[in-house]
């Protein structure tokens, strides 16, 4: 996963087909609805009704801004309100380097933007709730960028009766952060963490917990879940002993669940740059202490790591506090370390080809048309990584479960890949089943990526995506009330068991059964006669750079 995060910049950098992940983002001037009147814990709020008919409050603290002396520290509870607060307008994202997503907002690639004061949440729920399931939504962005405007969870909310509440956290080095300095003038035993952004969620979860009831919600049947490393987060939760009792059931979409011990995130590795020790030295000087750390201005520690959109620092750090030492492999392959929480996991087909659809050597470009140059070894190419990404996500974790006793596993495939086509650019082809290709399903939300959905999303494709949101969408809702999605999905076994998602013309969703691991995977690319030698050991290498550990199988199997 460590070389899949250098290499994300290649696609990030353009904007020319993801035009933006901020599709759904709408700051259209509002006015306040007083049937949205609430009282919370910090005081009285309003909202207002969104174009969908749902009930929204938007930009709510949950914790009070960790600035100055709270930065890398635990959150600590929200202000109170000094008056009534008009809960209508999205409000900063957090702390993070924009890219190429960001040019459909005018925002140039390789800019900071954002502000500390950022740990708010966003809440949709039907007209007239009472007593419904709470959903938390955990974005994604390599836990480096993103936030919770990009995100309505109007349709959602409405089509599945649900309430919605999509957080923001700490991103960056803000948010993942290990030096021995901040744990010697820790005020609390959570401040000595390293993981900051999982104690974010932590607070966003206690507050939904006071709060849920003030929104028709009810506190005892709380669902988190989430996409890429807002599903990685999701399982960070679950390992999490910091998060026990806070929520009931997960979903991670297509999140691989990996995990830093703390002495690397400190001192770094030949797989882990930019450790907390060598940061600190560059901002503050060598023996760096927390007051100093502190008071380095914004720019200059995100200056320090200067790599682009990665960033290469270390992320979900086995800190002993928020991680158990082992991390999330570890606590899943331990009786009751995810709680005994019922859980879904689960990845789409061809995860990969939103990286490698803009890779020059790979697609070639003519204005804005875009296609491949071999057409065979583009899907070849594509398919190991995201063979591998399933192999992490689903098959490793959900193995581990299931063999330390937990019973209550789910996983699943998304196979949508008929987006439209112009010209010679067919996005079926070149995104297919991509990475994050599922959220506007999950949702029934095709207003997301911006000037991309005229292309993937047309009229013709509309019956059949239809249908799948409403498959999608009827299961996530299910497992919100009863904690298993609905009839038809079998449970994980060893030999794997995956509920499929597709259009009714491919099939529908149905089970299809196989697992997948690495040597599956090594014995299919060894025999591929789609790539060439040189090919083949560029896939072996992505492989080896995704999991260092797997090196030795690997080499093993394609020497190079």
């Amino acid at each position: 996963m460590y070389g899949f995060l250098r290499s994300i910049g290649l696609v990030l950098a353009c904007g020319l087909m993801m035009a933006s992940c901020s599709g759904g983002v709408d700051d259209t001037p509002v006015e306040s609805l007083e049937e949205t009147r609430r009282q919370i814990s910090q005081g009285e709020l309003v909202g207002f009704e969104t174009a969908q008919g749902a009930h929204a409050w938007v930009a709510v603290p949950y914790a009070a801004p960790p600035v100055g002396d709270l930065r890398w520290r635990a959150p600590r509870p929200a202000e109170m309100f000094d008056s009534p607060l008009e809960a209508l307008v999205h409000g900063s994202r957090c702390p993070q380097i924009t890219n190429g997503l960001d040019e459909a907002e005018g925002l140039a690639p390789d800019l900071l933007v954002g502000d500390e004061d950022c740990l708010t949440l966003d809440i949709y729920a039907p007209p007239g709730a009472e007593d419904l399931p709470v959903m938390v939504w955990i974005h994604g962005g390599g836990n480096v960028w993103g936030r919770s405007a990009a995100y309505n969870g109007s349709r959602l909310a409405l089509d599945q009766n649900v309430i919605v509440i999509a957080i923001q956290y700490r991103l960056g080095p803000l948010g993942w952060f290990a030096h021995p300095g901040l744990r010697a003038d820790a005020e609390t035993e959570a401040d000595a963490a390293a993981s900051f952004a999982l104690l974010d969620m932590i607070a966003a979860l206690e507050w939904v917990q006071a709060n849920a009831s003030a929104f028709g919600g009810d506190a005892d049947r709380v669902t988190i879940f989430g996409e890429s490393a807002g599903g990685h987060n999701v399982a960070g939760l679950m390992a999490s002993p910091l998060a026990r009792g806070l929520f009931h059931a997960g979903i991670i979409q297509s999140g691989i669940v990996w995990s830093v011990p703390l002495d690397i995130a400190e001192s770094g590795s030949d797989w882990q740059a930019n450790g907390g020790l060598e940061i600190a030295s560059a901002i503050a000087g060598e023996g760096s202490s927390g007051e100093a750390l502190r008071a380095v201005p914004l720019e200059d520690l995100f200056q320090a790591y200067n790599v682009g959109y990665s960033m290469e620092l270390p992320r979900m750090i086995e800190d002993g506090v928020v991680l158990p030492e082992g991390g999330i492999l570890g606590a899943a392959a331990t009786p009751g370390g995810f709680g005994d929480l019922p859980l879904i996991t689960g990845t789409n087909l061809e995860e990969m080809k939103l990286y490698k659809a803009l890779d020059p050597d790979l697609v070639r470009r003519f204005g804005l048309l875009l296609w491949p140059r071999d057409a065979d070894s583009y899907e070849a190419i594509a398919e190991y990584p995201s063979r591998f990404w399933r192999a992490l996500a689903v098959d490793e974790l959900a193995n581990r479960l299931v063999a330390s006793g937990h019973e209550n596993v789910w996983a699943y495939r998304f196979d949508w890949n008929d987006g439209g086509s112009f010209l010679v650019t067919d996005s079926g082809q070149l995104f297919g089943a991509a990475h994050s290709m599922e959220i506007p399903f999950v949702f029934n939300h095709f207003d997301f990526y911006g000037d991309l959905d005229r292309l993937l999303f047309t009229a013709e494709n509309a019956p059949g995506r239809q249908a799948i949101a409403d498959a999608m969408g009827g299961h996530w809702g299910r497992f919100a009330y009863t904690g298993a999605p609905a009839s038809g999905w079998q449970p994980w076994t060893p030999e794997g068991a995956l509920m499929r998602f597709d259009t009714p013309e491919a099939g529908g969703q149905q089970m299809i059964a196989g697992g997948e691991s690495l040597g599956q995977i090594l014995d299919a690319l060894v025999a591929d006669t789609r790539l060439d030698e040189a090919q083949r050991c560029a896939v072996a290498a992505e492989l080896t750079s995704w999991n260092p550990v797997d090196a030795d199988q690997i080499s093993a199997r394609i020497p190079c």
